[in-house]
This record gives structure tokens, sequence and C-alpha cells, in this order.
């Protein structure tokens, strides 16, 4: 796939080729995918300029940050961002911030040919009677605005994000950071993964200041890190976007075995995925304890655990599916907080006793399947907005 650069946008002159892992030392601030003719912005300044036009055409923008290898998940927030904003921008940037040093950044799969032969596919047919549905803009290639697709894609360069240079490891790391305080690193993900919401907090903090988005999509995939950025840009005052607008999407799973869909999933060898689903079956015992049975959480919790427990000694005794398969499955947590600080429930709690007033529960886990981390969660109640 080649990409050439559009002289009537700013570039740099130098070229970015998308079918190579490695690009000239100063890629093209613009460019064209030429079999999906979706814009590709690699620097701030260059996707600025475009927003700028944005804002002058009074258009919303709609944001899906990701970190490539694309799947269904992702697409499915492009397509609730299509259907609801004017214009609708993609970032591509695998953030070293949020990799520990032991952590499979170098291996992370990069995607780039397919992920944009992807986006290309993606697009929302607006109803005729839709005002202003057949006029064109130079800011969307002039495409009719009753079909959107996606309008650009923001591919940065890790010096673009990190002007002054980063490490994986914190104690070497200089310069500006987000953390949100009493959240993050105490529980769940944050306990597993020490560090990791600083660097996500960071990366996205300097990704909405760039695209300057209308509305935000997040995954429930990754639960805590999307109500940790609600909450990050209330307390920042940020208008773009306001935490209202900050998004969270029902995760997109497997429809045969309701894997939740992630970009790891692709490390997964076949007998290694054939057990994956595990953990959302996990899960689910555990909501079925809390609301049918309407036992404690602990008694839940152990429900849940005992699935996996039970998973790992059929591997171990070659009892799986008939048959022994040279997988190792390693449970990490099964925990339930609370939606709204993130606590950890007390044992005793019960549906009943938190009252229907009380907020919602975050049933979630997380299991080692050969070396690859799987995570999920499911929502114990009506999650809403929030703040």
């Amino acid at each position: 796939m080649s990409v050439t650069a559009n002289t009537s946008f700013p570039s740099s002159g130098a070229s970015l080729s998308v079918g190579s892992t490695s690009t000239s030392t100063q890629p093209s601030a613009y460019a064209y995918d030429s079999e999906s003719d979706i814009p590709i912005y690699t620097t701030v300044a260059s996707y600025r300029e475009w927003r700028r036009k944005a804002f002058v055409e009074n258009r919303s923008v709609g944001f899906v940050p990701t970190m490539g290898a694309l799947h269904e998940g992702h697409l499915d927030l492009v397509r609730k961002s299509l259907a609801e904003n004017d214009l609708t921008v993609l970032s591509i940037f695998v953030n070293p911030a949020q990799f520990s040093p032991h952590e499979d950044l170098e291996t992370y799969p990069r995607t780039l040919e397919h992920d944009l032969k992807l986006l290309s596919q993606q697009q929302h047919i607006l109803l005729s009677n839709t005002p202003n549905t057949h006029s064109t803009s130079p800011i969307t290639g002039g495409q009719p605005s009753h079909i959107r697709r996606p309008s650009a894609v923001f591919l940065p360069s890790v010096s673009e994000m990190y002007p002054h240079g980063i490490s994986q490891d914190a104690r070497q790391q200089r310069g500006t950071f987000v953390e949100v305080k009493g959240y993050a690193d105490e529980q769940m993900e944050g306990k597993s993964r020490p560090g990791f919401f600083r660097g996500v907090a960071t990366v996205v903090t300097k990704l909405f200041n760039v695209i300057q988005p209308t509305n935000a999509y997040f995954g429930q995939k990754d639960i805590q890190q999307a109500l940790l950025l609600r909450r990050m840009v209330t307390d920042l005052l940020l208008s773009h976007p306001s935490a209202q607008n900050l998004h969270i999407v029902p995760t997109v799973r497997d429809p045969l075995d309701n894997l939740a869909l992630s970009s790891r999933n692709a490390y997964l060898s076949p007998p290694a995925r054939k057990v994956a689903p595990t953990l959302y079956n996990a899960l689910k015992a555990a909501e079925h304890c809390w609301f049918l049975e309407k036992k404690s959480k602990k008694e839940c919790v152990d429900a849940a655990r005992e699935v996996i427990l039970h998973r790992v000694r059929d591997t171990e005794l070659g009892t799986l599916d008939g048959g022994g398969v040279d997988v190792e499955i390693k449970l990490d947590y099964i925990e339930m907080n609370d939606a709204e600080d993130f606590k950890v429930l007390e044992d005793e709690v019960t549906l009943q006793s938190r009252g229907e007033d009380a907020s919602t529960v975050i049933l979630s886990g997380a299991m080692w399947v050969n070396g690859t981390r799987l995570i999920d969660n499911l929502l114990l109640g009506d999650l809403g907005q929030g703040k």
C-alpha cells in the first residue's frame, strides 16, 4: 500500500510508508492512504490546522483513541462516532508510558495497513430528511455529507507525543505527567499494573488537547480506565470532551463464546484461545450468584474463582474437553468494586444490603493464559453517564 503527500494541506514533504514498520526520520505531516483516502496526520501542527477548519465550520468531532491492531470492538466505537458526529477522528499510538519495562511494548501488535483498510470500510448513512444532508465541504474531502466516513487518522510518532523523550521506567521519566490520585493504583488494574494509569492519563490528556473532540468513545472492557478518564476531564475542567461527552460503550464479544475482543487475543494459540472465555464464564457465575442467588460478595467472588480453578484442574489433568492441551492458566484477580470510588466491597455485602440507590458495582477480573493477560468485566447495575 502506498501513501502520498497531498500538497493542499501542510506537509513536510517526506514520505510515509504504511506497508513498513519503519518511517523516514521526519514523516509527512499529511498523507493519503491510496486505498482508503483517509487523511493521515502525523504532526500536531498539521492536525490542528484541520481541526481549526472544523471549528470554523461548526462541525462536531468524535474521537476514538486506539493503539492500533483494530478489531470489531474498535470499529463499533467508530460506527457510534460516525452516527453521532459530523466528523470522526481515530488515533493510532502505542504509548510507551503505559508499558512497564517488563511488558510487551516491542511485541504489541502493529497492523497499520490492515487498520486503515478496516477504517475505509466504515460508513454511516444519514436519513434523507436530515438538514444539509447533500452539501459538501472541503474538510470531508468533498464527499456528500449524508454519507459519513472516518474523517482523519492521527498517527503521531513517539517524539511528537513526547518531545523530550520518554522512558518505560517511571523512575527515569522527566517532565509533566498526569495522575488521578486515590483512584488508580490501589485497586483493580492499577493494583496489578502500578503506574499504568499514570501513562494512560498522561497520553489521553495530550490527545484530548490535540484532537479537541466534541465526543470521545471508550470501550467498557477497559472500564476502570474509562471511568478514571471521565473523572479526570471533570477535575481538569476540560471542555473537549466534557465528562458527559466521554461515552463508555458496551464490550464487543465473540458471538460464539463471548470472549471480549482485544488486540492481545492475537497472542493466543488455538489451545489457549479455546480456554480464554473461562474468565467471562467466571464473571457470569458471580453475576448469577449476586442477582439470582442473592448471596454475599465473598460467596459470589468465590463462585467465580471456582470456575477458573476448575478449568485449571482440567488442564493440569488433561481432561479438558476429552484431551490434554498445553495451556497454563493463572488467575490474577476477581473482585467487586464500587464504580464511584473503586473501593472493594466488603465481604458480607449483598445486593439487598446495598439498597436500590447504591452506585453500580464493577465485577472484574484478569487472568493469564500462556503468558497473555486477559481482562474482562460486567457491570452490576446501570452505569449512566456519571461524572
